[in-house]
């Protein structure tokens, strides 16, 4: 696995963190800038043919 591969799915492991956490919190507007980020990261890996697998949002 590249570095670029690598550092994507680590971006979106920590993105999916932040998003249950802030959705344990009740934090709305951080639930949706997490959910814009995951959104924006699953894109950028398709466009590469990076497999990210099935993530639950």
């Amino acid at each position: 696995m590249d570095a670029f591969t690598t550092g994507l799915l680590q971006r979106i492991k920590t993105t999916e963190s932040d998003l249950s956490r802030a959705r344990d919190e009740g934090d709305e507007f951080l639930v949706d800038v997490e959910l814009g980020e995951l959104d924006d990261l699953h894109r950028l890996a398709a466009e590469h043919g990076v497999e990210v697998g099935v993530f639950s949002l």
